[in-house]
């Protein structure tokens, strides 16, 4: 069987990772990387809905044992959680990070050092949390790291709020997607995340994941190595949408399709603002969401 090669370094070989960071920077001169559209010059240090402008900030990295079991294998999985949001959920859990700004400024030299270190401690891939605001810094990152000896799986582990122009810059670059789907109906995407195109966005961006990448695809150690993985945040009163979810990954994407149905949905930030979000999930709904997913063939994460 042939050594397994990343994508990011295939890239930097044939020259297209260095074109691919050129022209995300442009986008940055009137931002259009996410399906925001803010506009504004960023590289000017201009912001818009993510906060950020020339400075990326990453809060923290570290292997980190709680991701799916073909991302953690033995050793973990190597986080990069950066700071900020594009989407900013009012019930994010890790709204310190998305909202507050909680977080230290990086150059792409000093992410691509973090990069390397999680390779070091024996991860079994790099898991960018929260890019899609900060992609011309990640590539720039991989480019220096790639330079380095970097050669894990990357992944892009976003909340589907992506624009596909964007999503071709990363095509050759990425080789596992991990996506939420978190709302099928335009009214609680504009109610709890002020993004009532969400639905209409996830299911274009999704889509152009797939394109790229395929399902997912594991190595004889039982570690990712390609794919995409969908993830699915059960919600009070199903305000998800799950089984129209489930049905249009199923019908218009694959009946392949991994998917983690997650069950850990609790007040926090804003939550308890709104009635349908001040408490947690029913046992009962969680056990539907799932058998929803299973009646559909999809395959369950376990």
């Amino acid at each position: 069987m042939n050594p397994f090669v990343p994508n990011y370094v295939k890239a930097r070989k044939d020259g297209s990772l260095a074109i691919k960071i050129a022209r995300a920077k442009e986008l940055l001169k009137e931002c259009t990387l996410c399906p925001r559209q803010c506009r504004v010059n960023r590289l000017k240090g201009e912001t818009g809905v993510c906060n950020t402008g020339t400075k990326v900030l990453v809060s923290s990295f570290s292997p980190h044992f709680g991701e799916e079991p073909f991302f953690v294998g033995t050793h973990g999985s190597g986080t990069l959680f950066f700071t900020f949001c594009n989407l900013g959920c009012l019930f994010c859990q890790n709204y310190e990070i998305s909202h507050k700004g909680e977080g230290r400024e990086t150059e792409p030299d000093g992410i691509a050092a973090m990069m390397l270190a999680l390779q070091r401690a024996g991860c079994h891939n790099i898991n960018l949390v929260t890019p899609t605001h900060v992609i011309p810094w990640i590539l720039e990152a991989l480019d220096i790291a790639a330079a380095k000896g970097l050669s894990l799986p990357l992944i892009y582990n976003s909340s589907g709020y992506d624009s596909v122009e964007t999503l071709k810059l990363l095509d050759g670059v990425v080789d596992i997607y991990l996506p939420d789907f978190k709302f099928w109906e335009s009214d609680p995407a504009r109610r709890f995340c002020n993004a009532p195109d969400y639905p209409e966005i996830a299911k274009l961006a999704i889509k152009e994941m797939h394109s790229q990448v395929g399902d997912l695809k594991v190595s004889e150690s039982g570690t990712a190595t390609a794919g995409v993985v969908l993830r699915h945040l059960v919600m009070p009163f199903d305000l998800a949408g799950t089984e129209k979810v489930m049905a249009f990954i199923r019908d218009h994407l694959s009946p392949n399709m991994v998917v983690n149905i997650m069950s850990q949905y609790r007040p926090c930030f804003c939550a308890r603002k709104f009635p349908e979000l001040s408490r947690g999930i029913t046992t009962e709904e969680f056990r539907n969401a799932v058998k929803i997913t299973r009646d559909m063939g999809l395959t369950l994460v376990t």
